[in-house]
């Protein structure tokens, strides 16, 4: 009696192979490549810039920008951009990206601290002065002085408007200040 099923008659080439890769693992792959792909659209211009992409790929993405979403061109470019990255190293890319996006929010805390140090330094005057130099020597205490001088006098006149030199001394602390 011959059993129906039997082994011989349904091997697949795949069932040996070691190397061999379904289309399944091919497709997942490949949309791996378009979300990466759609992440490096959606960052900006400058972000990008700061990426260490071959020109072709940021040409690409670039284009990509200047497509209106939805539409069908918009989809084929994505997976244009797709196909360019299948010759990047995607590990490093992704960890690119990753510091490129906290660099954005690094900047802005920064930014907060200044904003802070100088709603303190307006309100307490030189003896905060005196703890910000003791604490960051770096500082010029002469030039402190100034612009809170000058930052009091523009907001005594116009306390609705952000003064010149409220600005100047965010400016210097931003620069000076690296914690």
């Amino acid at each position: 009696m011959k059993i129906v099923g039997d082994s011989e008659h349904f091997k697949q080439p795949f069932d040996h192979d070691e190397d061999y890769v379904s289309r399944a693992d091919i497709k997942r792959e490949i949309a791996v490549y378009q979300e990466l792909g759609i992440k490096l659209v959606a960052l900006s211009k400058s972000q990008i810039k700061k990426l260490d992409l071959d020109e072709l790929l940021f040409d690409n993405v670039m284009k990509t920008k200047t497509i209106k979403i939805n539409t069908e061109a918009y989809r084929r470019q994505l997976q244009f951009i797709g196909k360019l990255m299948r010759n990047v190293d995607i590990e490093a890319l992704q960890l690119d990206i990753k510091n490129v996006l906290n660099q954005n929010s690094n900047e802005s805390a920064k930014q907060n601290v200044a904003e802070k140090l100088k709603e303190q330094l307006l309100n307490e005057g030189d003896s905060a002065v005196q703890a910000l130099i003791e604490k960051h020597p770096q500082l010029e205490r002469q030039k402190l002085r100034q612009l809170i001088r000058q930052s009091k006098k523009e907001l005594a006149k116009k306390p609705d408007e952000a003064s010149k030199s409220s600005i100047e001394l965010v400016k210097y602390l931003r620069s000076e200040i690296s914690e």
